[in-house]
């Protein structure tokens, strides 16, 4: 067993997987073809459930329950309007895994699972909920920075790794957010990380079956017009959301500055105003994703984007991330004993 093996065995144990690389849940991205493509290549994939409808929801777990021979996941958004009625079908479900995304979930939701036979893991955002969460009988942790794509939190990898992965060793815990390259997967490991997860890299590859407009705004982004979508009111709660700079995010600002209106005008709930902001973000990636719609569409990545310049082959990712960080690894061994 080599040092890399030992570094990640916890995380390999855990999932049952060749390599602990989570291929994170992407609304309209992760499908049952992306999910089979990266377990088939040994790592782990996870279906992201996100606001599918539940018959089309129970159809792709389905067909990764027949088709896929080694452990996955499904994603679960706990904010999204299909939330609890994909949680009752996933429930009875031959399914190994289950991700909570999105916000936290409840301690009835996290019991619920284990009791039905699966392992569940949920993101961390910070020490409190974190601490939470195992509390809550959480059996992995995913600790995500702010530079990732999608749906994220406020603070980042860099924080969070001494704010969690140093503090707390109940769980296994993998990391996630501008992770891009087996040289920093191969650090984060010495550090203590179970694995990682990377998302936005799994769009740049031939198994991706995304819009190829998609991918060419991939491809010509910079890191830093990956940006964070804000919150205009405190009274329309915002899920921070983080993706390539168009005119769908200006289109975003100007519905929730017409949302704050009609709540002040008594025409919207609090309520109806998050649905209406959630339905957006669901709508548009699907614009972008499967319509190829880059500019009003939504386009969902992490700051990592301006890491990739080019598509690949699943089988070649993972072995381009095996070598750097086998590199990374003889390269610290020789400073340590020189």
């Amino acid at each position: 067993m080599d040092l890399l093996d030992k570094l990640w065995k916890k995380g390999k144990d855990f999932l049952g997987v060749e390599y602990p690389i989570l291929c994170g849940a992407m609304t309209w991205v992760s499908t049952f073809e992306l999910v089979k493509a990266v377990s088939d290549n040994g790592a782990f994939g996870i279906l992201a459930g996100g606001n599918m409808p539940p018959e089309i929801f129970e159809q792709e777990v389905d067909k990764c329950i027949a088709n896929i021979k080694k452990p996955f996941a499904v994603n679960l958004i706990t904010i999204a309007p299909n939330f609890k009625t994909q949680y009752e079908i996933l429930k009875k479900k031959d399914v190994p895994f289950v991700v909570f995304a999105g916000n936290f979930p409840k301690r009835e939701d996290v019991v619920g699972m284990k009791d039905a036979g699966k392992k569940t893991l949920a993101f961390a955002s910070n020490d409190t909920s974190a601490h939470q969460q195992i509390r809550f009988g959480i059996d992995a942790l995913v600790l995500e920075g702010n530079e990732a794509g999608g749906h994220i939190g406020y603070v980042t990898l860099m924080i969070l790794l001494q704010q969690v992965l140093f503090k707390f060793n109940e769980v296994p815990i993998f990391v996630a957010g501008g992770i891009g390259t087996g040289r920093m997967m191969a650090n984060l490991l010495l550090m203590g990380a179970a694995g990682v997860q990377l998302g936005t890299r799994f769009v740049l590859t031939e198994e991706c079956k995304v819009h190829p407009s998609f991918k060419k705004a991939f491809i010509r982004a910079h890191a830093r017009h990956a940006i964070a979508a804000p919150q205009y009111d405190p009274r329309i709660p915002v899920v921070a959301v983080r993706s390539i700079k168009n005119k769908g995010t200006e289109e975003f600002g100007r519905i929730q500055l017409e949302l704050i209106r009609k709540l002040e005008e008594h025409k919207v709930t609090k309520e109806e105003a998050q649905f209406e902001v959630e339905s957006f973000w669901i709508g548009a990636l699907k614009k972008a994703a499967i319509d190829g719609d880059v500019e009003h569409g939504s386009l969902m990545a992490g700051q990592s984007v301006g890491l990739f310049h080019d598509v690949k082959p699943i089988k070649q990712v993972l072995n381009d991330l095996m070598t750097e960080a086998r590199g990374e690894i003889d390269r610290i061994k020789n400073i340590v004993n020189s």
